[in-house]
């Protein structure tokens, strides 16, 4: 096994292409966003990257056939800029290999002529939220203003600690590579799957992208994982503080 495989798997032409990077992370914001815009448009599976940075593991399918881990890049025709989705279940699990694998993510956006980066993610607030708003942060402060327009927030120091992982690397090395790189972290929990978050990152790159797909199926989502927060809400309100008469029997 090499240390990094990139497989060919198809061919596609891509007008004006952007990278959009959503791999797991904080509420699987990013994840979300990306599964999306591959189950919403004519996509086309163009590159797998496999690397043994990834978990020493393989992904079962419904056949009960295992390959190993890995994660995809798909040619994603829009109304507006084309796009070039990176996404899959898994993130390099150490330090080195994070940013050898990133560069390699770089290298095949380079290939398909892309200019402009787009990494999603979440940024936990630790309670949850009622109002989503979209956090920015970018590697050249020119491309702050149109981001703006599209309703991002750059706050300072935020989010606390950085960005960790890909999405954060991608920012970083994107931009000494040349790339305009901007990190959307839509503001979740931190605690569930939040496609609601996901709905918000979304809408503001459809905005700045001048694109559209039909957010259905993630308005779906949304709606069952609200039941799930109502049903876990009500369930911490029946639980009581433990009488007097049981107290005593503590300790």
């Amino acid at each position: 096994m090499e240390e990094i495989l990139v497989e060919s798997v198809e061919e596609a032409s891509l007008d004006d292409p952007v990278l959009v990077e959503g791999l797991p992370g904080v509420g699987h914001v990013g994840k979300l966003v990306a599964e999306h815009l591959v189950e919403e448009t004519e996509s086309t599976l163009v590159r797998r990257v496999h690397s043994e940075h990834f978990p020493p593991q393989v992904e079962v399918d419904d056949d009960g056939v295992g390959s190993l881990a890995s994660v995809d890049f798909y040619a994603c025709p829009t109304d507006g800029r084309d796009l070039l989705v990176l996404t899959g279940n898994h993130q390099a699990s150490d330090g080195p290999g994070h940013y050898r694998v990133a560069e390699t993510f770089l290298d095949v956006a380079d290939d398909f002529d892309v200019s402009d980066v787009f990494a999603l993610g979440g940024v936990p607030t630790g309670e949850l939220v009622d109002e989503y708003t979209v956090v920015g942060a970018v590697s050249d402060a020119d491309l702050k203003p149109d981001l703006d327009d599209a309703g991002v927030e750059f706050r300072a120091e935020e989010p606390a600690g950085g960005i960790v992982g890909t999405s954060g690397l991608l920012v970083g090395l994107g931009g000494r590579r040349g790339f305009h790189v901007a990190c959307l972290m839509g503001e979740t929990s931190g605690y569930l799957v939040d496609p609601k978050s996901a709905a918000a990152v979304l809408d503001v790159l459809e905005t700045h992208l001048d694109f559209e797909t039909d957010h259905d199926a993630l308005d779906d989502r949304a709606d069952e994982m609200e039941d799930v927060v109502e049903q876990m809400q009500q369930m911490e309100g029946q639980q009581q503080a433990p009488s007097e008469e049981d107290l005593r029997y503590i300790g």
